[in-house]
């Protein structure tokens, strides 16, 4: 033993010299709660016991060949570390296990504590106390109070290191800070026995005699930790059951006083540096294989304590410290998990901001300090990894502390969606398809009871948790493989979709989708073989340009009910008398006509609201629920075969797709001035019902102009609206106008969407807004950034005068023009996800000067130009290519 620990056993009582033979009736002894003084002595013989089992499982008794199985002197004994030592110690006293005496050699320990303890017995005097409060080795835990009056003596003698011993015994003990800065409350006897191991009487004689017990052995030792922990785990249950699921039993507002007091300090915010140092590897050993948040959820303490330190993302934390307990932290099992976010829920946006810089600075840390690419995937940083784990819990606190709405949602399909006629590959091959069709859901969210969709406004935006640097090393198609397989040794950041961005998280549905499509080809390869049929691997569209409507709708409407697992192949149309083969740009052109058909106001399908330039379902139209359902159909098959569609849809509608119903605050983009008419009911301040007599009876019109009356309430036209109703007439209004009145539309429309999009991970990644922007595509159109990724080929370059010219001419078209160019380039006049930047254009040579027309691969985004001989007849050549252009021809 080192001398510190020889001092710190200089303190314990006679009694604990009692032979092992007397095991049995220490068992049979029935506490003596009439008597303190002799529970003490029994407590205080119980734990030399233990001691001395530790020192004879770590030193031995110093007998050559001792016959004792488990004395370290014994031939063949395996030496085990402290902790595990402990551990066996606390058994070992249990079962009243053999006890060796200790050799001649090592006896004087043992003398010189029987002296020590004689002195522990008599009343210290003044000047003992007062060295024994100095040294703060009877500190095992700390509260707001100890920390000041610590803080208070050092400040008088203008040395700081008791302090700084005390923080890193205390804050490197994952035991001593889950019992640091508990709330106050009143506790029993039975509790401080339990939370400090000894007894705390009025009278100060025995306050000093039970101080001197505790020191019986050294705090930081294993025995001590160990017994610490199993105190921990009878009180921490009691605690539990007291307090609510979004409650911890430390004082958070009494840490953040302490660190913001503590901080200031140099040396002391060092202290907690290397305490966390050695907290974390410990932390993490409790929580992967002893499973200590089941025994004791208190342990849960730990983690809030630590991420009150303001200072977590200073680099001084960066290169170690943070990333160990990142990785302690990221083992917590899903409850404690789900506690922590409605714990941090309750956070100001400003200290959930904190929390979220702090892991998000840690992820950038290492994804600069590193070179991470398809050899060396940032999938294996483990520190990276466990910060992303971690950033998870701020997510979904940031989620629950925003604003909620988890009770308006969309109703399920009444019928589900029809399965494949055919047989899967796995079922040809003999074997059960493993994975369940539906969408994949979120664990934590499952805990929790809510999903991201539920919240109308975080506290803090969902952009900020986006990690820029780390989407630009991610190797997406590795990571998607991690997704799909879902293995525990390799970690996907599709399962955190909050940390990527739009453009990165359409990669991987681009990977799904088109994994998807080979899957469909191979089983149609497989089951034509199987049973003898010649079967199309692709959705093979073929339509007349003039009837697209009918020849595309009709084919869909032939496919969904005959077998809408076809609908998830890759699509292939042909227009009837051209000769253009689709390698993508048939598809969008395809698309393109049939939106501009379907959302016609003459066909009455849709309305068009001049104002917001928004289509919305028309409730009074005379199409049937079959053909909503196939316009769900293209939208599905637009994401699924990556086109972008020109709709305008009010946000409304993609929040709808995702489940949520449409509600009052919708209709401040749906229909701004309905919107604006009822909140200046909600906010008259005189009388509504005299001023102005309004009921519970609204009108509409349908596509004749004819009005129509809708009841919102039962015998609605004799219910007037008052100022204490109103709220009531304004909710069951957007409910009408939202939800029942296109009830069947959308119920359609949204099947339709579904029998393409139900086994992609759409739901899973994107929130509404972004399900409108992988539809719509981005409506920032940025030429500059389009000029800066643009490739050239046939011998043009960014330098040649044609290319400048075109460049000049491009710039100064208007905004008209410059989506006619886009139409005629790429197939569309809308940018992708993540603006122009992300299209790869390809400007080539197609000869001299002449006078043709430039052409393009709307498949490839290629534009084909001639060298033209003048900057004016590039642009009149240029811009009639780009007014005329309809068709498909062979080059």
């Amino acid at each position: 033993m080192s001398s510190e620990e020889k001092e710190d056993c200089e303190c314990a009582t006679p009694q604990a010299e009692s032979s092992p033979a007397r095991g049995p009736e220490r068992e049979n002894e029935e506490p003596d709660t009439e008597n303190p003084e002799a529970s003490r002595m029994k407590r205080a013989a119980a734990k030399h016991l233990i001691e001395r089992y530790y020192h004879q499982l770590t030193e031995g008794c110093g007998t050559e060949s001792c016959s004792n199985s488990w004395c370290a002197s014994s031939l063949g004994f395996s030496r085990m570390d402290n902790n595990a030592a402990a551990v066996k110690a606390l058994e070992l006293y249990k079962v009243n296990a053999k006890l060796c005496d200790p050799h001649p050699s090592k006896k004087g320990t043992a003398s010189a504590y029987l002296e020590g303890s004689a002195l522990c017995n008599r009343k210290m005097n003044h000047r003992d106390v007062h060295a024994v409060r100095d040294n703060f080795k009877d500190v095992s835990y700390l509260t707001e109070e100890k920390v000041y009056e610590i803080l208070d003596i050092c400040g008088e003698k203008k040395d700081y290191s008791p302090l700084i011993r005390v923080i890193g015994r205390v804050f490197s003990s994952s035991e001593g800070l889950v019992q640091s800065f508990r709330r106050s409350k009143p506790h029993t006897k039975e509790e401080l026995k339990s939370l400090q191991g000894k007894d705390e009487d009025k009278d100060e004689d025995e306050k000093e005699a039970a101080a001197c017990s505790a020191t019986a052995m050294d705090e930081d030792s294993p025995t001590s930790s160990a017994l610490s922990r199993l105190g921990e785990g009878s009180s921490g249950e009691n605690d539990v059951q007291k307090l609510a699921p979004d409650e911890v039993s430390v004082d958070i507002e009494a840490v953040r006083r302490v660190y913001e007091r503590l901080l200031s300090n140099e040396k002391i915010e060092a202290a907690f540096l290397n305490a966390l140092v050695y907290l974390s590897p410990n932390v993490e050993c409790d929580l992967a294989y002893h499973n200590v948040y089941s025994r004791d959820p208190n342990y849960l303490n730990l983690f809030v304590i630590v991420m009150e330190n303001s200072n977590l993302h200073s680099p001084e934390y960066l290169e170690i410290a943070l990333p160990q307990f990142c990785k302690a932290m990221s083992k917590l099992p899903l409850a404690a998990q789900a506690k922590l976010a409605r714990l941090w829920s309750h956070y100001s946006a400003e200290q959930i901001r904190r929390m979220m810089e702090t892991f998000q600075q840690l992820i950038t840390f290492k994804v600069i300090s590193n070179e991470f690419n398809s050899r060396n995937l940032v999938n294996d940083d483990d520190a990276v990894v466990a910060a992303t784990k971690c950033l998870k819990i701020v997510y979904y606190a940031n989620v629950l502390g925003g604003d909620l709405d988890v009770e308006n949602n969309e109703e399920d399909d009444d019928e589900p969606i029809p399965e494949s006629s055919e047989l899967t590959l796995q079922e040809l091959l003999g074997e059960e398809r493993r994975n369940k069709k539906g969408p994949r859901v979120d664990p934590v969210e499952t805990e929790l009871g809510i999903r991201t969709n539920d919240c109308r406004q975080p506290l803090i935006s969902f952009e900020e948790f986006v990690n820029e640097p780390l989407n630009e090393v991610l190797e997406m198609d590795k990571d998607y493989t991690f997704f799909k397989v879902e293995t525990e040794n390799k970690f996907s950041f599709m399962t955190c979709p909050f940390i990527l961005n739009a453009v990165t998280k359409n990669l991987g549905l681009y990977y799904d989708n088109r994994i998807r499509m080979y899957s469909e080809r191979r089983i149609t390869v497989l089951y034509s073989l199987v049973q003898g049929q010649q079967l199309n691997p692709y959705l093979r569209l073929k339509v007349r340009r003039d009837h697209i409507i009918d020849d595309a709708l009709v084919r869909l409407e032939m496919i969904a009910m005959e077998n809408p697992a076809d609908l998830k192949k890759q699509l292939y149309v042909e227009f009837e008398g051209e000769q253009g083969v689709d390698e993508g740009g048939v598809s969008k052109e395809f698309f393109q006509l049939v939106v501009e058909e379907i959302f016609n106001p003459d066909i009455g399908m849709f309305t068009h609201d001049e104002r917001t330039r928004l289509f919305w379902f028309n409730p009074s139209s005379f199409e049937n629920e079959g053909q909503y359902t196939l316009i769900g159909i293209v939208l599905g098959l637009a994401i699924y075969n990556n086109c972008i569609l020109d709709v305008h849809f009010p946000m409304v509608v993609y929040r709808k797709l995702m489940g949520k119903k449409g509600t009052f605050r919708d209709l401040a983009d749906a229909n701004p001035v309905l919107c604006q008419s009822l909140k200046e009911l909600l906010e008259y301040e005189g009388s509504v019902e005299d001023d102005m007599m309004i009921t519970f009876q609204i009108s509409e019109t349908d596509l004749f102009g004819n009005p129509l009356m809708y009841d919102l309430r039962e015998n609605g036209d004799k219910i007037p609206v008052t100022n204490d109703n109103r709220k009531e007439f304004v909710t069951q209004y957007s409910e009408y106008i939202l939800n029942k009145s296109v009830e069947k539309q959308f119920k359609a429309f949204r099947r339709g969407f579904h029998m393409v999009t139900n086994e992609s991970p759409l739901k899973y990644l994107f929130r509404p807004e972004e399900i409108e922007l992988l539809i719509c595509g981005s409506r920032n159109l940025d030429f500059h950034a389009l000029e800066e990724t643009t490739e050239y080929d046939g011998g043009y370059n960014k330098d040649s005068r044609i290319i400048k010219e075109f460049w000049e001419t491009l710039h100064l078209f208007s905004e008209e023009q410059k989506r006619l160019f886009l139409q005629f380039t790429t197939g569309t006049d809308r940018a992708p996800v993540g603006g122009l930047g992300k299209l790869k254009m390809i400007i080539a040579k197609n000869g001299p000067d002449t006078d043709r027309l430039p052409t393009s691969h709307t498949c490839f985004n290629v534009l084909l130009l001639p060298e033209y001989s003048s900057k004016d007849k590039l642009r009149e050549r240029l811009l009639k290519a780009i007014t005329y252009a309809k068709g498909f021809g062979m080059l």
